[in-house]
């Protein structure tokens, strides 16, 4: 029997800001010392301090990773959840779900738009574009999806998936989504679940990379807080690529689904 084809592991780094910049370049570099390339997600509005475009030495720092070939995405504005927006059962379970940060999660489309388009320009001012959305707590509402539609966003994430939006001038149709099945493994630091999410991503990785199926690894600056935290993660990335997952960024893995090569 032949052995599974090589299947992606897409590997990010969230809430970049200048806040967490210490953390984030930790993660940074443990990722380069790997030669793995990573989408970066980036924060732009003012959260736990600064907004991104006043620290120039991060934004220097992003910059320089883009050009050695990881990928720069937007990741909300505030990283916050809006109070009071949407019905009651849907913010309930984004706060159960995302502990606060589920910013896009109930927003109408005016709302979205706005807010997308305010992180669009201050990526802009420093010389940022970036193709990809990924909402914080991985939750958008269904008017956001279509803010992130017209804004010219040519994809987004879920906890489950990666959401191609293709254009128009691939398809045909007016508008088109193409899913794309990759669970997002991740720790959740701090309380009952610590170690259970520590055993999920070690076993989950592995049987991933063993059936070829794609699958997300996602790290966060507060997972640095915990102790023993960061060890079980590179653990867990150096077993997958041992086992011949195949690391990649979100952007190139759209890019394959919509343009496999040989077809």
């Amino acid at each position: 029997m032949n052995a599974p084809a090589a299947g992606p592991v897409v590997i990010s780094i969230h809430d970049i800001a200048p806040g967490t910049a210490a953390q984030s370049m930790r993660w940074l570099s443990d990722l380069d010392a790997r030669g793995i390339p990573a989408t970066l997600l980036l924060v732009p509005g003012p959260w736990r301090g600064r907004r991104l475009a006043e620290d120039r030495e991060l934004v220097e720092a992003m910059l320089d990773a883009h050009g050695r070939g990881h990928e720069l995405a937007l990741h909300g504005l505030h990283h916050q959840a809006v109070r009071g927006q949407g019905p009651m059962w849907r913010r309930g379970a984004a706060q159960l779900l995302a502990r606060g940060a589920a910013e896009f999660a109930t927003l109408p489309q005016e709302q979205a738009t706005e807010r997308l388009r305010e992180g669009l320009d201050e990526l802009e001012s420093v010389g940022i574009r970036p193709l990809g959305f990924h909402p914080p707590g991985w939750l958008i509402s269904s008017d956001g999806i279509r803010a992130l539609r017209n804004l010219g966003f040519r994809y987004y994430s879920t906890h489950l998936a990666v959401h191609a939006l293709v254009p128009d001038d691939v398809t045909g149709l007016e508008y088109a989504a193409v899913r794309i099945g990759a669970f997002a493994l991740s720790h959740r630091p701090g309380g009952f679940g610590e170690q259970l999410g520590v055993r999920l991503m070690t076993s989950s990785a592995r049987r991933y990379a063993r059936a070829g199926r794609a699958f997300r690894i996602a790290l966060h600056p507060d997972d640095l807080a915990r102790a023993g935290l960061r060890e079980a993660t590179l653990r867990a990335i150096d077993e997958a690529l041992e086992l011949g997952a195949r690391p990649t960024t979100y952007a190139q893995l759209i890019a394959q689904a919509l343009h496999p090569v040989g077809s």
